[in-house]
C-alpha cells in the first residue's frame, strides 16, 4: 500500500479540500480578508484626514540640552580619512 498512489473511496476524507471546492473556498477567504483589510484603511484616513499634523514654528520652544558653548565640545572636527 506504500506505493500505491490511488485513492480508494473509503480513504477519501470528509472534510477534505480538493479541486474546484477548495479552490473557492481560498479565494473566498483571501477575498474577505482583503476587504476588511480596505474598509479598515479607508476608516483609519477618513479618521487622521480629520486629524492633521501640525509642525510647531515657535523657534523659542525648541530646548537644547547644554548652553551653548557646550554643545559642540564632543565634536571631532578632524577631517576623515
Amino acid at each position: 500500500m506504500a506505493g500505491n498512489t490511488q485513492m480508494n473511496e473509503n480513504e477519501r476524507g470528509l472534510f477534505s479540500l480538493h479541486g474546484l471546492s477548495g479552490f473557492l473556498i481560498a479565494v473566498v477567504l483571501l477575498l474577505s480578508i482583503l476587504g476588511v483589510l480596505v474598509v479598515s484603511s479607508i476608516m483609519v484616513q477618513a479618521g487622521e484626514a480629520q486629524n492633521p499634523y501640525t509642525v510647531n514654528q515657535d523657534i523659542n520652544g525648541l530646548k537644547f540640552i547644554a548652553p551653548s558653548d557646550e554643545q559642540y565640545k564632543n565634536v571631532d572636527y578632524s577631517p576623515s580619512k
